[in-house]
């Protein structure tokens, strides 16, 4: 069975051998579900104000 993980930023799934895996200067391991969503957290959009995400709740 693959190992499933969530995509740190939009919350949806990340099959294995996909996505990007972004290491932290203090360690901690972030995966992305696609370069979409690396960009937006670098840029550091919170994802819970973007209605594409999974993390999106309305005001």
């Amino acid at each position: 069975m693959p190992r499933m993980v969530k995509c740190s930023f939009c919350g949806n799934d990340v099959e294995a051998g996909s996505g990007l895996m972004y290491v932290r200067n203090d360690g901690n391991i972030m995966w992305f579900c696609s370069s979409k969503c690396l960009k937006n957290f670098r840029l550091g959009r919170e994802p819970r104000k973007l209605p594409w995400t999974l993390k999106y709740s309305p005001k």
